[in-house]
């Protein structure tokens, strides 16, 4: 994790700031904050994968949920 001090990159900015997205869609469609949470932290790879694929926060809530 990031100290305190030091400044994360914008990718990794825009990639934290998308899974906040996706967890909100996640609750949306009946999940709890923190199955949510700990679905993201989970399944970390898989949701970067689908940010890099160009996925939407909202694409990618629906394709966890459907699975």
């Amino acid at each position: 994790m990031a100290k305190k001090n030091e400044e994360l990159d914008p990718e990794t900015l825009a990639l934290i700031n998308w899974c906040i997205e996706v967890e909100g869609f996640l609750v949306a469609g009946g999940a709890t904050l923190e199955q949510a949470q700990e679905h993201i932290e989970e399944q970390v790879e898989w949701f970067t994968d689908q940010f890099y694929d160009g996925l939407t926060p909202e694409q990618a809530a629906k394709e966890a949920l459907a699975d």
